[in-house]
C-alpha cells in the first residue's frame, strides 16, 4: 500500500506490504471525512488488499448507523464495522478477521485510535497513547514507526503512524475499482471515449440529471480521476528525466573507456 510522498516530489512512499486486510480507521468525531476515507479506500483497493472501515470511538454518542450508511453509500460492498477500542466495543469484530495467516494494517489520522485498537487487541497496553486534543479532535502524533506485532488469535497485525496527508499513488484507471456504478454506467454511453461531460447520449450525465447518481459521488469520481492523470503525467516525466540521466551516465562512461584504452 503506497502513497505519493508529501510535497511536490513524485516519489511514493510505502505504508505497509504483504498485507491481507487494510483496516481504515476513523473517529466518530471531527475526523470524520468521506472523502478522506474514499483515498484510503482506493489505496488499499490498487494494493490488492481487503479494505475495512473501522468507525472507532463509538462511546462518544454520535449516530454510529448514520454514520455506517454514509460510508456504505461512498463504498458499497465494503465492510464497516464500528469499535469502541476505549471500552474494548467491538474490538472482537477485527480479531474475527485476523486468524492464522493473515496480516493486517491499521491506518488513519492522528488521534483516531489506531494504537489503542491496538493494545486492546494485545490485550496489554503496549502502545503508548495520548489524548486528542479538543480543538477539533486533532490527535497526536504518537506512533513514530510502523511495527508489527503477533496476535493470541494467531494473525498478525501492523500499527503505522498517522497520516495528515494522503496524496494518491496508484494506477490511472484505479478509481474504477472504487466506483463500479459509475463504470457499469459508462458502459451505456453513446461514445466509447465519452469523457461524461457534454457529449450526446451520455449515460452518466443523464444519471445526473435524473437523481439516479448523487451530485457528491460524481464530484468525488471527477477529483479522484483528474489527480490520478496528473500524477501519471508527473510520473512519466519523472521516468523521462531519469532515463536521459541514465543514457548522460552510459555515454559519459563509454567516452572515458575509449579515452583510457
Amino acid at each position: 500500500m503506497t502513497r505519493k510522498v508529501a510535497g511536490e516530489t513524485t516519489v511514493s512512499q510505502v505504508l505497509a506490504a504483504n498485507a491481507d486486510i487494510v483496516f481504515i480507521v476513523t473517529a466518530l468525531d471531527h475526523d470524520f471525512n468521506l472523502r478522506r476515507l474514499e483515498r484510503y479506500l482506493l489505496l488499499a483497493l490498487d494494493a490488492g488488499a481487503e479494505p475495512i472501515v473501522v468507525l472507532n470511538k463509538t462511546d462518544l454518542s454520535f449516530d454510529v448507523d448514520a454514520h455506517r450508511a454514509a460510508v456504505e453509500e461512498a463504498a458499497g460492498g465494503v465492510t464497516v464495522l464500528a469499535t469502541s477500542a476505549l471500552r474494548r466495543d467491538g474490538v472482537a469484530l477485527l480479531e474475527n478477521r485476523l486468524a492464522t495467516g493473515v496480516t493486517g494494517v491499521l491506518v488513519g489520522s492522528s488521534g483516531v485510535g489506531k494504537s489503542t485498537l491496538l493494545n486492546a487487541l494485545l490485550g496489554e497496553e503496549r502502545q503508548r497513547v495520548q489524548a486528542v486534543r479538543t480543538v477539533r479532535s486533532r490527535g497526536r502524533h504518537t506512533t513514530a514507526a510502523r511495527q508489527m506485532f503477533h496476535l493470541e488469535c494467531g494473525g498478525l497485525i501492523i500499527d503505522t503512524p498517522g497520516l495528515r496527508e494522503l496524496q494518491l499513488w496508484a494506477e490511472e484507471g484505479s478509481a474504477q475499482s472504487l466506483f463500479p456504478d459509475i463504470e457499469d454506467l459508462a458502459q451505456h454511453c453513446r461514445f466509447r471515449d465519452c469523457r461524461h461531460e457534454q457529449e450526446p447520449g451520455c449515460a452518466v450525465q443523464e444519471a445526473r440529471n435524473s437523481g439516479q447518481l448523487a451530485e457528491s459521488r460524481w464530484e468525488s469520481y471527477r477529483k479522484l480521476r483528474k489527480e490520478l492523470r496528473y500524477l501519471h503525467i508527473r510520473q512519466d516525466d519523472r521516468a523521462a528525466r531519469e532515463e536521459k540521466r541514465r543514457w548522460k551516465r552510459i555515454i559519459r562512461e563509454y567516452r572515458q573507456r575509449i579515452r583510457n584504452r
